[in-house]
């Protein structure tokens, strides 16, 4: 018997998300066990009624990084190298469990309240493993509600020796300093991941773990071999940030004579359930080889407008038949972590490059952001879609709103107009986390009203922490130089104007 119905919505269904009419949605132990027109479905212990709303699978956001949450809108117009360091700062954030825990709320909120019920957060540990700390992390998406899988942005070399020419534009006693500062061991994180495995595999848990090696130029080979053995022996996912920027396709061939992509390809590092985050300045034979591998390319179009990094080349790498997922990036960058910018953001960029016959529609875009997804992270067609036996992460939209106001096309109005107002429902694992436009595991005003008095508390070690790395930004922007001045190949799809 179904412990749950929904009752009369409209529904997205199928590959091409067309709009069914009335329909009754059973749901049982977290999966959908029947669909059937209005009113053909008996009722169930908990019926709830879905009139004039549109039901829509659930969006994955395939990249966050909750370790930023607290840096919201403290930024803005800096490139990627120069950004990045404001989050891995040289003096550390000191925080409480509990700050851990409203700072990774603050995600997860924004996330389900723009349709995403599946997030994977790449935290960065910083100088130790705190298990108190990642603990909370981890009970902030248990009250949450939210399927969430958490990795831990695994490096082996220190951040200053993850980009070429530095020995040339910093004196020796900066480099000394910086080199010894402290990171976790390859066994502690490795460590970590397999002890925590055994009770968080993303498979049957709905907070998990998975592998994330933060980048192939902060690993070393041996590093990167071990943690791709590990991934397999697991059977996690694996993530990793690859080509964001044109700068680090320089730095692939300064340290490897070859690109990231070719180099993690020669290691074996490139198969299915990994993904490669960002891939922006890729060529065709990159595209290739990632559909060869099975392995998933990562869109995050609006931060990488924020950051300048340029547009992805997803026209061509679905024509390749490379799988495509998409996130929000870490709000440090991005602002926000609302899945239907990245969505809107998407669709819309795709209109720069090429001809209306190179341009993403609405529906592909929402398809990257729910089936592509899935993909990526290993679920198959058992996530991201409405059909029976599917998990039911599900999100019902106020069909009444301004946004959907005449209602023409559902999925454009969605992807392009709405952002997150008309949300009435969500369902994770077929349990409501937020129904009638409020959530029901937890108080929300009183959270937000905590996390803005831990930020106003934290406020001037975040001002200590970003005066740290002045610095790094004056040598970071003499590499920069160096970088521009370097060719790469001749066939890299444009990713800047």
């Amino acid at each position: 018997m179904a412990s749950l119905l929904l009752r009369g919505a409209r529904a997205l269904l199928g590959t091409e998300f067309s709009l069914s009419g009335p329909l009754d949605v059973a749901i049982a132990d977290g999966r959908i066990q029947a669909i059937g027109p209005a009113g053909s479905l008996p009722d169930a212990p908990l019926v709830i009624p879905l009139e004039r709303r549109l039901l829509a699978p659930g969006m994955v956001n395939g990249h966050i990084h909750s370790h930023e949450h607290f840096q919201r809108g403290r930024h803005e117009n800096q490139p990627l190298e120069l950004w990045m360091h404001n989050v891995r700062p040289v003096r550390p954030v000191p925080l409480t469990p509990r700050d851990a825990y409203l700072r990774t709320m603050i995600g997860a909120i924004e996330c389900l309240r723009s349709g995403a019920t599946t997030v994977v957060d790449d935290l960065t540990l910083g100088a130790a493993i705190d298990r108190p700390l990642l603990d909370a992390v981890f009970q902030a998406y248990e009250d949450a509600g939210v399927r969430a899988l958490v990795g831990f942005a695994m490096m082996d070399r220190a951040v200053i020796d993850n980009f070429p020419y530095v020995d040339e534009c910093a004196d020796a006693a900066m480099l000394a300093r910086l080199r010894a500062l402290p990171r976790p061991s390859p066994d502690a994180f490795h460590g970590l991941v397999r002890e925590l495995a055994r009770s968080r595999h993303p498979q049957s848990n709905r907070v998990g773990v998975l592998v994330s090696c933060s980048a192939p130029q902060r690993c070393t080979e041996g590093f990167l071999r071990s943690s791709r053995a590990l991934a397999d022996e697991l059977d996690l996912p694996v993530i990793t940030h690859v080509q964001e920027t044109r700068m680090q396709v320089v730095t692939g061939q300064s340290f490897y004579g070859r690109t990231m992509v070719e180099h993690l390809h020669a290691l074996g590092f490139l198969k299915e359930k990994t993904t490669l985050i960002h891939a922006v300045w890729l060529n065709p034979r990159e595209i290739g080889l990632l559909a060869a591998a099975g392995a998933t390319a990562q869109h995050n179009p609006w931060s990488n407008l924020m950051l300048g990094s340029g547009v992805a080349p997803v026209r061509e790498l679905l024509r390749a038949g490379v799988n495509v997922g998409m996130g929000t990036d870490g709000m440090a960058s991005t602002v926000t972590a609302n899945m239907l910018t990245s969505v809107g953001s998407a669709a819309a960029l795709s209109k720069l490059r090429g001809d209306d016959g190179d341009w993403l529609n609405a529906r592909e875009a929402f398809s990257i952001a729910t089936a592509g997804g899935a993909r990526a992270f290993g679920f198959g067609d058992r996530l991201g879609r409405i059909a029976v036996g599917a998990i039911a992460d599900l999100c019902a939209w106020r069909l009444d709103t301004i946004g959907f106001t005449p209602l023409a096309d559902p999925v454009r109005q969605l992807v392009y107009g709405e952002r997150g107002a008309g949300l009435d429902l969500v369902l994770v694992d077929g349990e409501p986390v937020l129904r009638d436009g409020r959530f029901v595991r937890f108080d929300e005003s009183g959270l937000l009203a905590e996390i803005c008095a831990a930020a106003e508390r934290l406020a001037p070690e975040f001002e200590l922490a970003e005066a740290s790395v002045g610095d790094i930004h004056r040598v970071m922007r003499a590499v920069l130089a160096r970088c521009e001045a370097q060719p790469v190949a001749r066939d890299t799809f444009s990713a800047r104007l």
